[in-house]
């Protein structure tokens, strides 16, 4: 799939410019149009960086920043605004940007900015977080709500599995296939063990987060829709 861009961005023609001139880049970009679909949008998670404009319809990039910070410490988030004020770029960078762009800009620019943004967290970030859920890679320490998690190996490769993938929907083909590394005959009920313990687990220190879909197999999100 490569880098994964999200766009929060109301004006057509801007967000047209932007993300035609990144996917002509390589990259995989997605577009929200307003505050509230943004949101939508960074619930399901998975994004190598976000560029969020300040003024949006429904909810304003600031309060969408501070809402998204309190969920995910770490993507990379990039403002592309016209408030160029000095206190508006500090405001921004006190909230959570990780950057600041003023428009009108150059895409040259821009550009550059979104690689920094991505090398930076390719060499920083060894934590996979959805909610109050994480686990470093380096030290393979799994935690929820700041509680160790006694996990087997399975089981944390299947928490690893679900972090990277947030607010989808996972068949149960697809996870035994990409955890088991083994083909999924449709018998077999180690997968649904496997699950119910990890989520056993999980939910020793907090509200379920992975679901099952029936006929469908599971997702991690907040809550069932």
């Amino acid at each position: 799939m490569g880098v994964r861009i999200l766009v929060i961005e109301d004006d057509d023609e801007i967000a047209e410019f932007i993300v035609r001139g990144l996917r002509e880049e390589g990259y995989t970009v997605e577009r929200a149009e307003d505050g509230r679909d943004g949101w939508h949008f960074l619930q399901g998670g998975g994004w190598d960086v976000v560029l969020l404009d300040w003024m949006l319809p429904a909810t304003d990039g600031l309060q969408l920043l501070q809402r998204f910070r309190q969920h995910d410490h770490l993507t990379p988030v990039l403002f592309l605004t016209a408030k160029d004020a000095v206190s508006d770029r500090v405001q921004g960078l006190d909230h959570g940007a990780n950057d600041y762009l003023c428009k009108p800009f150059a895409f040259e620019e821009l550009l550059a900015r979104v690689r920094v943004l991505t090398r930076r967290k390719d060499q920083t970030t060894t934590i996979l977080s959805y909610q109050d859920v994480s686990i470093d890679l380096a030290t393979q320490r799994a935690e929820r709500a700041e509680q160790r998690l006694d996990l087997t190996a399975k089981e944390q490769a299947l928490l690893i599995y679900f972090l990277r993938h947030p607010g989808e929907v996972l068949s149960r083909t697809r996870i035994y296939e990409q955890v088991w590394e083994e083909r999924y005959d449709g018998l077999s009920n180690t997968l649904e063990v496997h699950v119910m313990e990890l989520r056993r687990k999980l939910e020793m220190h907090g509200p379920r987060l992975i679901h099952t879909l029936r006929n469908r197999g599971y997702v991690l999100r907040e809550e069932s829709r």
